[in-house]
C-alpha cells in the first residue's frame, strides 16, 4: 500500500496541496479525480518522488520514499507524468528499453528483452518499434511512453492523465492493461478527467478540490450527483450501466 501522512507542498506562499493523510491500496486500481487545480499531478509526484514533500512523508510498501535509494524506489514504482520531455531522436524500442534501466543498467538480459517486447506488444507498438519519437501522432507517442512506464515492472504503476491524446480503442486498451496488472497483483494509481473511465475500471476513488482530498472509497459511493456537482461547480447527472455508475456531466 502507499501511506501518506501529513504530505503539503507549497510554490512559494501559495498553498497548493493542503496536509494530507491517506491510505491507497495495494492490488487496486486507485483513480485521483477532480477539477483543474485540485492538487491531483501535485499529490501523484511527490508520491514518486519527483516533488519534495514539505512537510509529511509516503511510504510505498513499507519503505520511506524520501530515504530509500533511487534504484531501489525505481523497482518498486514506475510512474508517467504529463510531460516527457525526452529526445525525439530515439526510436521507440530504444524508449522502451529505458523502462529496463533499474533492472539491468544498461545491460539488458534476456528477461529485459521479454519485458521489452511484451510492452511493445501490450501497446500494439511493434510495427512502429524502429521508428523515431518524432515520426510518431501524438498518440502513438504516449503508447510509447506507456510502454516504457509498464516495461519497468514495478509493484506499483503510477500514471498522471495517461489518456490524453489516445483514441478511444488505445484508451480503453490502456484500462484493460491496468485492469490485468491489477489481477495479477499490481498496484495502479492513476490520475484521470474521463469520470467514466474511472467509473468503469477503479476500484477506489479519490476526489480532491483546492488542494485537499473531499471524499474517498468505491466508485459507487464518490462518483453520486450530489458529490461531484459539489466538486466540478456544475449541476451533474449520474446514472447506472451494468451495476457502475454513469456520468452524464455532457448533458445541456
Amino acid at each position: 500500500m502507499i501511506e501518506v501522512t501529513g504530505l503539503s507542498f507549497t510554490v512559494g506562499n501559495t498553498p497548493i496541496l493542503a496536509p494530507t493523510t491517506l491510505t491507497l491500496p495495494a492490488g487496486r486500481i486507485t483513480a485521483l479525480i477532480g477539477p483543474n487545480g485540485a492538487g491531483k499531478s501535485t499529490l501523484s509526484r511527490l508520491i514518486a518522488r519527483i516533488e519534495t514533500p514539505r512537510p509529511g512523508a509516503v511510504r510505498v510498501n513499507g519503505r520511506d520514499v524520501a530515504t530509500t535509494p533511487g534504484g531501489q524506489l525505481a523497482r518498486e514504482m514506475a510512474f508517467l507524468g504529463q510531460h516527457t520531455g525526452l529526445a525525439s531522436r530515439l526510436r521507440v524500442r530504444e524508449l522502451v528499453a529505458f523502462g529496463r534501466w533499474p533492472h539491468c543498467h544498461g545491460r539488458p538480459g534476456p528477461a529485459d528483452h521479454a519485458a521489452i517486447a511484451r510492452a511493445l506488444a501490450d501497446f500494439e507498438l511493434e510495427p512502429l518499434a524502429h521508428r523515431f519519437l518524432d515520426t510518431l501522432s501524438g498518440g502513438q507517442a504516449q503508447r510509447a511512453h506507456l510502454a516504457m512506464a509498464a516495461a519497468q515492472e514495478t509493484p506499483w504503476l503510477i500514471l498522471d492523465e495517461p489518456l490524453n491524446n489516445l483514441d478511444l480503442a488505445h484508451a480503453r486498451g490502456l484500462m484493460a492493461h491496468l485492469a490485468r496488472l491489477r489481477d495479477a497483483g499490481g498496484s495502479v494509481l492513476i490520475v484521470l478527467h474521463d469520470l467514466n473511465f474511472a467509473a468503469a475500471w477503479a476500484d477506489h476513488v479519490v476526489a480532491m478540490k483546492a488542494g485537499a482530498v473531499v471524499a474517498e472509497g468505491p466508485p459507487e459511493t464518490v462518483l453520486t450527483a450530489p458529490r461531484l456537482s459539489a466538486l466540478y461547480d456544475t449541476e451533474i447527472a449520474v446514472a447506472s450501466h451494468a451495476g457502475r455508475p454513469l456520468v452524464l456531466h455532457h448533458l445541456p
